[in-house]
């Protein structure tokens, strides 16, 4: 039995037993170990983020972001209590199942996986950790992923439910986000053993939160950077109004216009907030102390309020949720809506990205079509033990996700026959 503010044996187990190891390492750090040692970490650092790893020297990586995460989730979960390698074991893996080209490349494997059930990152990461990375096996042969205990693997689960099962929106409709695809329920099932039905635990709520603290921070900061966004613009009438809608349009947070617009307010009013970005050395230090008060800001608010409604004790698993000031989530909001507005909103209609879905869902075709020849190893025995032609697409598209942006393009070259460039247009 797991006592409040702390750990159990159930938290400790494994999927598949393992033999007794040294006590020199406690399961949880085993399992930091085992996701930092992966081949699917490594693939992050070719695998965009916001902008492709190729655009500059400075921008971030999935890798870089996944490191970043880690950091302020591993800070904010030590501060409520959580065991803070389960949380930096949950950060480190929450975006391995992302496929080349970020959420472009998802949305073009979703299209592409359809007719079995789709494609989305998250679940691919359950996926990816519990069958597809090459570390423990069953005695017959079967690959069990990275082995995690239940806890890590649960703290990795951003979203705990199937697709078509989340919980439902204001308007009545559910998040089309899932968790989970439906050929691993059993091993879903089996980490979501004792826990409330579509709760997330404290844990991978740390993680969520890192997740949007880091991005909406370091998004906005490699924008500056990279020329496409003038923070002073946030005090004109227009540019505030397209942050706004764009923030309806792609996320539809609880919070209400008026909100939004203390945000960029109150952002625009910190001591620490860059109004100018001149690109030389003394620009780039205020920048990145922006980039840290930000982070220091939105930790401290969500620690201080979860503090207040749960007390000091240990907070762990299912004791308590992490709580958000409704003006600390407007501000993270407002961020993400600036890069979204004046960063990945435009670029969607573009030659490139529209080269590159056509890319992923070319390369679905054709590696099925050809599977015996194109699939690497790996992926050739899973498709010599798939039943049926769904297993098998889904096989394909495991290897597809698989591939950085880089080797994406050069398979694509390779088996369709057509220029790698990624400017080449439709």
């Amino acid at each position: 039995m797991r006592e409040a503010g702390g750990y159990g044996p159930e938290d400790e187990e494994r999927w598949f037993h393992e033999p007794p190891k040294s006590a020199r390492r406690s399961a949880f750090e085993r399992d930091r170990a085992r996701v930092v040692h992966s081949s699917a970490l490594r693939r992050l650092g070719a695998k965009t983020q916001v902008l492709g790893p190729g655009t500059d020297d400075f921008v971030r990586t999935r890798l870089t972001h996944s490191l970043e995460v880690a950091q302020v989730g591993r800070e904010l979960g030590k501060s409520l209590g959580c065991d803070p390698d389960i949380v930096d074991t949950a950060c480190l893996a929450h975006d391995l199942g992302h496929p080349p080209f970020g959420h472009n490349g998802e949305r073009a494997l979703h299209r592409a996986a359809a007719g079995i059930g789709g494609f989305e990152g998250n679940a691919q990461t359950l996926r990816l950790l519990t069958r597809l990375e090459p570390k423990t096996f069953t005695p017959d042969g079967g690959c069990v992923g990275l082995n995690l205990t239940r806890a890590s693997l649960d703290a990795a689960t951003k979203y705990p439910w199937l697709a078509g099962e989340g919980p439902l929106r204001p308007d009545g409709t559910r998040t089309r986000k899932f968790g989970v695809y439906r050929e691993d329920r059993a091993v879903f099932d089996w980490l979501r053993q004792g826990a409330p039905v579509g709760t997330r635990c404290i844990e991978a709520q740390v993680m969520d939160l890192a997740d949007d603290i880091s991005y909406s921070v370091h998004d906005v900061e490699d924008a500056v950077v990279s020329g496409r966004v003038d923070l002073a613009r946030l005090r004109e009438d227009e540019a505030r109004e397209q942050v706004v809608t764009q923030v309806r349009d792609w996320y539809d947070p609880d919070v209400t216009d008026d909100d939004l617009f203390d945000a960029m307010d109150t952002l625009g009013s910190l001591p620490s907030w860059v109004h100018r970005y001149d690109g030389t050395r003394r620009g780039l230090a205020a920048l990145k102390d922006m980039t840290s008060q930000l982070i220091g800001r939105f930790c401290d608010g969500a620690a201080g309020a979860t503090r207040e409604r749960y007390g000091s004790g240990p907070l762990t698993r299912y004791d308590a949720d992490v709580v958000l000031p409704p003006s600390i989530l407007a501000e993270i909001t407002v961020l993400k809506g600036v890069a979204a507005a004046f960063v990945m909103a435009p670029r969607e209609g573009e030659p490139v990205y529209r080269h590159q879905r056509r890319v992923l869902v070319d390369l679905v075709h054709v590696v099925y079509e050809r599977a015996e020849l194109a699939l690497e190893e790996t992926f050739a025995e899973d498709w010599s033990r798939a039943d049926g032609d769904d297993a098998r697409l889904r096989v394909v598209v495991d290897q597809v996700a698989s591939l950085t942006d880089v080797s994406a393009l050069k398979w694509h070259a390779r088996l369709c026959g057509t220029d790698a460039d990624p400017r080449v247009g439709e």
